[in-house]
């Protein structure tokens, strides 16, 4: 039996009120933190949600802050039309998708010859590799634009059709070849994960594969790739969203085929005549916002694994 002491002891040990108040006090600036943050990332979007839906007669009200007075939906069809928002959206798809699994091969091939295969200048051109993620595009623009525009593959296409070279430009082909070599948009970053993620994986498992008699090929799309599902899902998260985003590249190869991001662009010339700067604003918002829509789509039902991944890809890497 414990006397009145021991309890009291056990008390004054369990309760202190120095440990409680820290405890307290890192709660509170965490969630003023957590919550400033999600402020500052958050803010822009439900200010593009706000405009899309006001009328002219909102914008110089000044009772009106988030919710509209007025509620149309004349900014949407205005931006939809403008910008030719569904075959525009139809190419962007095509072209984000497309290069996404391409990058997705290429990438993950040359990460695991990277990784796993030992040969001379290995170490060089992985360097080279690292080298490509800290170039500036522009600095290779004019090079990139005359190969596609005077492509000709180790002259095959002046042996087999008599050209002396066929124009790409206005075509996906760019893109699609620039992924199949792992030359594309953030490409060098892509191999760098894999790479990482490929050396995290035990050589034993590789070694009880080629005893059973699997070649490297086998190796790789038998036990890496089902082994590095988090670096497949960041890099196939990564490549999506950055080529639905890119406006360099597309606006470089692509002057008739028309996408979102350079649909934005000539939105801001056709409301250029628009006599109201506010409403061209407001306008233009809404196209970003309706850009933004289907990622935003994307990342409702796959965020979860994509912080799984990210986390997974770092632990091992």
């Amino acid at each position: 039996m414990k006397g009145p002491a021991a309890y009291a002891e056990q008390f004054v040990i369990t309760y202190n009120p120095a440990e409680k108040t820290k405890k307290w006090v890192w709660i509170i600036l965490r969630a003023l933190l957590v919550t400033g943050f999600c402020f500052i990332i958050l803010f822009p979007l439900f200010l593009r949600l706000s405009v899309a839906f006001r009328s002219k007669a909102d914008i110089y009200d000044p009772t009106v802050l988030w919710i509209p007075k007025h509620f149309t939906l004349d900014n949407l069809k205005i931006a939809i039309e403008t910008t030719e928002y569904f075959s525009t959206l139809l190419n962007t798809v095509l072209i984000s998708s497309g290069t996404t699994l391409i990058q997705l091969a290429s990438c993950a091939l040359a990460a695991y010859a990277f990784a796993r295969l030992k040969f001379k200048g290995s170490g060089l051109l992985f360097a080279l590799v690292i080298f490509t993620i800290v170039v500036p595009p522009q600095t290779i623009m004019i090079p990139l634009y005359l190969t596609y525009r005077y492509f000709d593959f180790f002259g095959l296409v002046d042996l087999f059709s008599g050209k002396e070279s066929v124009n790409l430009i206005d075509t996906f082909w760019p893109f699609l070849i620039s992924s199949a070599t792992a030359m594309g948009l953030k490409n060098g970053l892509y191999i760098y994960i894999f790479r990482q993620f490929f050396r995290g994986i035990p050589k034993e498992i590789e070694e009880a594969a080629l005893v059973d008699g699997a070649g490297v090929f086998k190796t790789f799309y038998r036990i890496m790739i089902p082994n590095a599902i988090p670096a497949v899902v960041t890099v196939l998260l990564f490549s999506f969203v950055w080529q639905w985003n890119d406006s360099y590249y597309v606006s470089l190869f692509l002057s008739k085929v028309k996408v979102l991001s350079t649909g934005l662009m000539d939105m801001g010339v056709l409301i250029g005549g628009e006599p109201d700067p506010v409403y061209q604003s407001m306008l233009m918002n809404t196209g970003v916002l309706l850009t933004m829509a289907p990622l935003i789509l994307l990342y409702l039902f796959v965020q979860r694994y994509f912080v799984e991944s990210v986390e997974r890809t770092g632990l091992v890497g």
